[in-house]
């Protein structure tokens, strides 16, 4: 193959040109070109054979310079200044060969210069030639560079959201941290014992936040968490509280992102009020699973379409980066109590 392109294919072009050039010339003025002399049709056979040899050497040479010059980046300024060059070089060559053999076998045989048209004809096909060879010859090039740029742009994105998921987290931890400690606090004057067994459960919670974070986890393990801050909750919470949790006994080793479905746990507790009713549900359906959280409120707060604070923001906009387009997050108010649910598609 390497003997054909380098040794072959340089004499075929050229006679493409040839015959092509010929083709389009003898059908215009009617004439055969078979029927001329030998040595003439040799001639020109021969200088088209050496302008093909010279032609891809010269855009093979071309291609190294750009590759040494500039990166190889995709892009239409890129494109025309290749093809641009190229193209002049491919006439000074036509120009420097074809253009005088012309000429002295013009004059030769019909004892007056070539007409402009056959000069037209010598530069624009052999440049629609070497505009083909570009194209083919590059093609490959600049598919490379259209590759290496969707996954540098892929690569930068992934990064940045990846980022952005850090940032997240970084500013859940604390808000987190926050409420939990003021849970241990209100235990330290009146239950040491309790305060201590409080902290065991806040440091398996970081334990579990910290170490125990894979990109995905099992449910269970997110649920076990869940069961933690929900009985780190309990200890502090109103006598009157009448907490209920359902946890569908076929949730195990489903897949699913860590620390999406706290925040909404952690506003109930944090506004239950009125007749201090929480409910707390997750199922696993078709689709996925359906998280549930309801709470009393108190009857002098004023209800909104949804909670505020740096817990549900964050989880938000994490349901956005992990699940676009795979999720559903309803939550409103009405009567004196909050519904919040969130939808996970696998």
């Amino acid at each position: 193959m390497n003997f054909f392109r380098k040794y072959i294919f340089p004499a075929l072009y050229g006679l493409l040109v040839y015959f092509t050039i010929r083709l389009l010339h003898d059908t215009d003025i009617g004439e055969l070109f078979w029927e001329r002399d030998f040595y003439i049709n040799g001639i020109e056979m021969a200088c088209s054979i050496l302008v093909g040899y010279l032609a891809i050497y010269l855009f093979e040479w071309l291609f190294r310079y750009y590759d040494r010059r500039w990166p190889v980046q995709l892009s239409y300024h890129d494109v025309v200044r290749e093809l641009t060059i190229l193209v002049c070089a491919d006439l000074v060559l036509v120009n420097v060969v074809f253009v005088p053999m012309d000429i002295t076998l013009h004059i030769t045989q019909h004892k007056e210069p070539i007409p402009w048209a056959d000069v037209a004809d010598i530069n624009m096909i052999p440049t629609l030639y070497a505009i083909v060879y570009y194209g083919i010859a590059r093609s490959r090039t600049w598919l490379k560079a259209y590759v290496n740029n969707k996954m540098q742009l892929e690569k930068l994105t992934n990064d940045h959201l990846e980022t952005e998921l850090k940032f997240l987290k970084a500013q859940y931890h604390p808000h987190f941290l926050f409420n939990a400690l003021n849970t241990i606090y209100f235990q330290m004057d009146e239950d040491v014992a309790g305060a201590k067994k409080s902290t065991e459960l806040l440091s398996s919670l970081l334990r579990y936040q910290l170490y125990d974070q894979q990109q995905q986890v099992p449910i269970k393990q997110e649920l076990e968490y869940l069961q933690d801050y929900i009985q780190l909750q309990k200890i502090r919470a109103s006598q009157k509280m009448r907490l209920n949790v359902v946890f569908d006994e076929n949730l195990a080793d489903q897949l699913v992102y860590p620390l999406l479905l706290l925040p909404l746990v952690e506003n109930a507790f944090k506004y239950v009020g009125g007749d201090y009713k929480i409910d707390i549900s997750i199922f696993i359906n078709e689709k996925g699973l359906l998280f549930k959280v309801y709470n009393d409120v108190p009857t002098t707060m004023k209800l909104k379409d949804n909670y505020s604070g740096i817990g549900h923001e964050n989880l938000k906009r994490r349901l956005e980066l992990l699940y676009p387009n795979k999720h559903r997050l309803i939550a409103g108010g009405e009567a004196g109590s909050y519904i919040a649910q969130l939808e996970l598609e696998f």
